[in-house]
C-alpha cells in the first residue's frame, strides 16, 4: 500500500469515527461518570472491536454477515437491546437521588461498554466493507492487511481518547457535575432513541418489498 493510499484510508477511517452516534454517548458516559481513565477503556476497548470488524472483512468473514439477513438481523436487534440498557440505566440515574456521586453515573464496565457497542453495532461490517473495497488489493499479504486492520483501530481508539481527554477537564467536568441529572437524562433519551431507530430499521427491512 502506498502512503498515498494510507493517507486516504486513514482520512476516511477519522471521517467515520467522528460521526455521531452511540459510540460517542458511551464514551461521553463512562468520562463523565468515571472520569478519564474509564473514558481512554472505553475508547480502546472500543477500538478494539472496529478492529476486529476490520478483520473480519480482510479474511472475507463480514460478506457472510451482511449476506446473511438472520445474522444481520440478529445482530442490529442485539445492539439496539444493549443501547436500550444503557439509555434505561442513565434515565434511572436522572430520576434518582439528587446527591450524585461521581463513580454512581456510569454505564458499568467502561471496557466492555465500548466493546460491545462496537461489535453489536452490524453496519460497521457493511462500513468495512464499503471502505475496505476500495483499498483491498487481492495481492496484499499479511503485513498490508494487518496495516489496515491497525489503521482502522487505531484511529477509532485514538479519536475517542481524544474526546475523553477534552471532557474530563476539571473545569468542564465541574459544570457537567452540576447538572448531572440533566445529563444523565440527556444521555438516556438520546441512546434509546437510537436504539429504536436501529429497531425501526430493521423492522422496516423485514418488510417484504412491494
Amino acid at each position: 500500500m502506498s502512503l498515498e493510499h494510507w493517507f486516504a484510508l486513514l482520512s476516511i477511517c477519522l471521517l467515520g469515527a467522528m460521526s455521531p452516534g452511540p459510540s460517542l454517548a458511551v464514551v461521553l458516559s463512562s468520562t463523565l461518570g468515571l472520569g478519564r481513565s474509564a473514558g481512554f477503556q472505553t475508547a480502546w476497548a472500543h477500538g478494539a472491536g472496529v478492529a476486529l470488524y476490520g478483520l473480519l472483512t480482510v479474511t472475507g468473514l463480514a460478506l457472510i454477515v451482511t449476506s446473511s439477513p438472520g445474522i444481520f438481523l440478529a445482530l442490529q436487534v442485539a445492539g439496539a437491546l444493549y443501547l436500550i440498557y444503557l439509555g434505561t440505566k442513565s434515565l434511572r440515574q436522572a430520576l434518582g437521588s439528587a446527591a450524585l456521586e461521581q463513580d454512581q453515573v456510569n454505564v458499568g464496565n467502561p471496557a466492555t461498554a465500548g466493546f460491545l457497542v462496537a461489535f453489536l453495532n452490524p453496519k460497521l461490517a457493511v462500513f468495512m466493507l464499503a471502505l475496505f473495497s476500495q483499498f483491498l488489493d487481492p495481492t496484499f499479504g499479511f503485513k498490508e492487511k494487518s496495516i489496515m486492520v491497525a489503521t482502522i483501530g487505531i484511529t477509532d481508539a485514538l479519536w475517542y481518547s481524544l474526546v475523553a481527554l477534552l471532557v474530563s477537564q476539571a473545569r468542564f467536568r465541574r459544570q457537567v457535575q452540576q447538572s448531572a441529572r440533566i445529563v444523565d437524562a440527556i444521555l438516556g433519551v438520546i441512546l434509546i432513541a437510537l436504539a429504536l431507530t436501529v429497531l425501526f430499521t430493521a423492522l422496516m427491512g423485514m418488510q417484504p418489498s412491494a
